[in-house]
């Protein structure tokens, strides 16, 4: 109800996803473009319906009834929301065509060296087959976006987001569950009309259950032509969503600060390198990239062009530590000694590198550089969930 952009840009539309890939396909091989964002408004509602999808991906039934809440939806056979809990106001979706899920598939396939994220999807259009996607897939990223914009049920309603707080915690479980080491940003409005101090409680709480790794915090400002404007009165007073924006805020700052403490530090994480940072000056230089989780992650550098080890040499290191050293603490000593001397390599943006993260502030990351490395060769060395003992502490 407090959209405006349904009245600036119409009515949702997909394109055709054979050209999506194609120009995924372009991006990758002919501009060395390492990771795709696929991006629209409601982007996970999308549904290609064209002729050849269609034919491709016929409706196996004409339509299914779910009882949602006491009543009756009907949606056409193929759509599915994320959980019981939620409900698309377009009654008619589904049939025949491609999913979100068949589009993310897609462009995943090109390489197993193209990460793809995607933005700014809606709560209700996460259904298992995509966390499951999500979860298979080492290049689709660990990061989502759950805009809740309040954690309060009856400020949902007046808001028409179509679900309530319980299901939007349920379907926050079940990411977590799936995808143990994903990250999860969100919106929050601040003061939406008629807004009570127990509604804005909620909002807190549900930060503070969900402790989110990014969020996006406005006060509300009501915008012509939506529903908000035809039917209810911006009536909270500005010094009040004011006080409450910031008490949104804070929470937020507090608890990302805990859950990186908790879940960053110490970690291996795989950066594509976008080159210095904005912060970074002479006698205190930096480059940094985002994580596969979407965080900023910066690192300090002693070079014009940063230099570390070579996945292989990392690789056969690790293979020798494994499977003839590792029970001979003065074979290990002497082998990371050896390591220690090979050859760096060159980093430049458009690396994808290693970095261990040694520093959390707020949402913004700082480590060491490790190593230049593969999508799919970090993947298969399986170190995203502990740090790499013993090369911490080796410059």
């Amino acid at each position: 109800s407090y959209c405006v952009v349904p009245f600036t840009r119409g009515r949702e539309r997909s394109r055709e996803l054979d050209s999506i890939v194609e120009e995924s396909k372009m991006l990758f091989y002919e501009h060395d473009v390492k990771e795709i964002c696929l991006l629209g408004q409601n982007v996970n509602s999308y549904h290609d319906k064209s002729a050849k999808a269609v034919i491709a991906k016929p409706a196996i039934e004409e339509n299914v009834q779910d009882v949602r809440n006491g009543s009756k939806t009907m949606y056409k056979a193929g759509y599915q929301t994320s959980n019981d809990g939620f409900s698309n106001m377009f009654r008619l979706r589904g049939g025949a065509g491609y999913y979100f899920v068949d589009l993310v598939d897609a462009v995943s396939d090109i390489s197993p060296e193209l990460r793809v994220r995607f933005t700014s999807p809606h709560p209700k259009d996460y259904p298992p087959e995509l966390l499951s996607l999500m979860a298979e897939k080492n290049n689709v990223c660990n990061h989502l976006h759950m805009p809740a914009q309040s954690g309060s049920t009856t400020v949902l309603q007046r808001m028409r987001r179509g679900y309530t707080r319980e299901a939007y915690i349920d379907l926050i479980d079940d990411v977590r569950s799936k995808i143990p080491d994903v990250a999860i940003s969100s919106d929050f409005i601040a003061g939406f009309c008629g807004e009570t101090e127990e509604e804005h409680q909620d909002t807190l709480s549900l930060m503070d259950y969900v402790s989110y790794d990014q969020a996006f915090m406005f006060a509300y400002s009501m915008r012509g032509k939506t529903h908000a404007s035809h039917t209810m009165q911006d009536d909270i007073p500005e010094e009040v969503k004011a006080r409450r924006l910031q008490e949104i805020i804070a929470m937020f700052r507090t608890k990302v600060q805990k859950r990186n403490e908790e879940m960053e530090l110490g970690k291996l994480r795989l950066v594509l390198v976008e080159g210095e940072s904005k912060k970074s000056r002479e006698g205190s230089r930096s480059w940094g990239g985002r994580t596969d989780q979407n965080k900023r992650l910066v690192f300090d550098i002693k070079e014009d062009i940063p230099k570390c080890w070579s996945e292989e040499a990392v690789g056969t290191m690790l293979s020798n530590l494994n499977q003839h050293y590792g029970s001979n603490p003065l074979a290990k000593s002497h082998l990371l000694y050896e390591f220690v001397k090979s050859p760096k390599v060159d980093v430049k943006p458009g690396d994808y590198v290693v970095v261990q993260v040694n520093e959390v502030r707020g949402h913004t990351l700082k480590g060491k550089l490790m190593w230049r490395a593969s999508l799919q060769g970090f993947s298969e060395m399986k170190l995203e969930q502990s740090p790499l003992v013993g090369l911490g502490s080796l410059s």
